[in-house]
């Protein structure tokens, strides 16, 4: 059985936004609304949620850290996209 993860994430172009973002996170900004103003991603209109999905669905360094990182803490993450400010939900 294959294992899934859940995550929220909030991708920018480069990597002293995305610090920004952590430190905003780490001053008690909330997640979502961080993900609205900030994320190029589409998943930015849903708070930067990516819903489930299996272990091997995502690029590699997103992968890993989905899947081996601390869950609730929020990582930062390069990846052919850009960088990302992920925080991992939950995994099984």
């Amino acid at each position: 059985m294959a294992r899934t993860a859940s995550a929220l994430h909030i991708l920018v172009k480069d990597k002293e936004q995305a610090e920004d973002i952590l430190a905003k996170l780490k001053k008690g900004n909330m997640f979502d609304v961080l993900a609205k103003k900030y994320s190029t991603c589409p998943s930015a209109k849903k708070g930067g949620s990516l819903g489930e999905f299996k272990q091997g669905d995502m690029v590699p360094p997103f992968d890993k850290i989905c899947f081996s990182g601390e869950l609730l803490t929020p990582h930062l993450v390069k990846t052919k996209f850009g960088w990302h400010v992920v925080k991992v939900l939950y995994r099984t």
